[in-house]
């Protein structure tokens, strides 16, 4: 049985994600059966191909080699979420993201993908790299999504407004490289949603256009983020809320439901959250029940020796 997780941030959440692995890997037995971590994605600010959620900060080429190195050698992938459907043509010469592919192209590293110019463009110049389909694509018909599962894809990210429609996931071929969102915070059926990735794009071109004019400024993003999306109500829903939603997979389900029928590829979101809701949704999905309140504490610990968590 294998049940691998792809889990958020590995820039962001690079002390907290190495001390996870560090503990699955050293303490299995708090694990339930068959979990794997299979990649960390996210990406190194301030990328400009960067989509789903707009990434501020900057990281040297320094931090890049680092981080990339530190989970390459535990022989986890890093997986680029490259998925911003805002680009254009005179994006793909971007020396930072470029930077990253170079660095990382040893054939265990992926990426996430949305735009057709970008896809091409990695598979002409970065033929090592698997890449995935975005669930920023938004297929929410059970036939284009089989279409897509057709192509030349690693993995699939499935809709999230599939995920308890076994109708539909019943159908579905190839269903081991079908990648399910097991905790969406997004409202079922949004139908902004597509909307919104596409301004979250345009943002995350105007953050990396200001840090260039202007580093020792701040960037206000209001003006490049339409008032209904920046009072969205839910895009910080922490990991008790969102279990109300129909579109939540429990992790019971994972175990009774979704690996029995052939699925093994579950997303965690959370590149936005608190290291303390990231730490406490991996207890939630991975650790076993029994074991659930020692693994939390065994981790808040590292974290807090280590920097990554400071309570005083």
């Amino acid at each position: 049985m294998r049940v691998r997780f792809h889990l958020p941030d590995f820039a962001g959440r690079f002390k907290l994600n190495l001390l996870f692995a560090d503990m699955l890997q050293n303490r299995p037995e708090f694990f339930r059966e068959g979990v794997e971590i299979a990649s960390f994605y996210g990406v190194f600010p301030p990328a400009i191909w960067n989509g789903g959620r707009t990434q501020g900060g900057v990281c040297d080429r320094a931090f890049v080699k680092q981080v990339i190195k530190s989970f390459n050698d535990r022989g986890i992938p890093l997986r680029f979420t490259f998925t911003n459907p805002a680009l254009e043509k005179k994006h793909l010469s971007d020396p930072f993201c470029n930077m990253i592919l170079t660095l990382a192209d040893n054939g265990l590293n992926e990426a996430i993908v949305m735009s057709p110019l970008l896809e091409n463009y990695i598979r002409r110049n970065f033929p090592k790299y698997k890449l995935t389909s975005s669930t920023c694509k938004r297929i929410n018909d059970p036939d284009k999504l089989k279409d897509e599962l057709e192509k030349d894809y690693s993995i699939v990210v499935v809709d999230y407004d599939f995920n308890n429609n076994f109708e539909v996931l019943s159908t579905l071929p190839r269903k081991k490289d079908c990648e399910l969102l097991v905790n969406a915070c997004c409202e079922p059926n949004c139908p902004r949603r597509s909307e919104h990735y596409h301004s979250i794009g345009v943002q995350q071109i105007a953050y990396n256009e200001h840090i260039k004019k202007y580093p020792n400024l701040p960037f206000d993003p209001s003006k490049f983020d339409p008032q209904h999306f920046r009072d969205c109500p839910y895009s910080q829903r922490g990991v008790f809320e969102i279990r109300n939603l129909r579109t939540h997979i429990s992790p019971d389900d994972i175990w009774e439901k979704y690996v029995p029928m052939g699925f093994e590829q579950f997303k965690i979101e959370g590149r936005t959250s608190s290291h303390l809701n990231i730490a406490e949704t991996y207890m939630y999905y991975m650790a076993k029940p029994e074991y659930r309140d020692e693994a939390r504490f065994t981790l808040l610990k590292a974290m807090e020796n280590s920097g990554a968590l400071k309570f005083n």
